[in-house]
């Protein structure tokens, strides 16, 4: 992927996040170079090599078969579920791990149908709040709609209360 100045990306871990610059380090006698992102959500700036950006994740946003895709992972049925709290818990920390936005927000999906048949616990409450934080993100920039538009799309697609459908770009 080719990186500018100004250009919005997505990290895995912190969500969207602007290319401040593109600038070249020389460390240990080796010239490389670099980008200097920051981050949207908070004042956190984060210096990467180019050449291993694909590797931690970073990546444009998406377009809009993928965001297609995302949602159709949003209304997809509910896996099974353990019913032990910490058990749950578990098992999404390690699904969220990977980084994989469709994971994330099929960890989203099932937290919040939880949330409304059943409750949260307060870790689980924390956990869907971080969660859901990049799958908005995404969801707002790749349909162009603001957080608050993209938080109402995200739980009625999940909850199936409108056939929730992007305009077409």
């Amino acid at each position: 992927m080719e990186f500018s100045q100004g250009q919005t990306v997505i990290h895995p871990h912190h969500g969207p996040a602007t290319v401040a610059k593109v600038f070249s380090r020389t460390f240990k006698g080796q010239e490389r170079q670099y980008l200097e992102l920051q981050v949207h959500s908070s004042d956190l700036s984060i210096n990467l090599p180019i050449d291993q950006a694909d590797e931690v994740g970073v990546r444009a946003v998406f377009a809009q078969d993928e965001t297609n895709d995302l949602l159709d992972v949003l209304r997809a049925p509910t896996g099974a579920q353990e019913q032990n709290w910490s058990r749950r818990m578990k098992a999404n920390s390690e699904r969220l791990k990977l980084g994989d936005l469709p994971t994330t927000a099929g960890v989203v999906r099932d937290l919040i149908r939880r949330q409304e048949e059943h409750g949260l616990s307060p870790n689980e409450r924390e956990m869907l709040k971080t969660s859901s934080r990049l799958v908005l993100a995404e969801l707002a920039l790749s349909l162009s709609i603001d957080e608050d538009a993209a938080e109402e799309l995200l739980r009625q697609t999940v909850l199936g209360e409108v056939a929730a459908q992007p305009a077409e770009a």
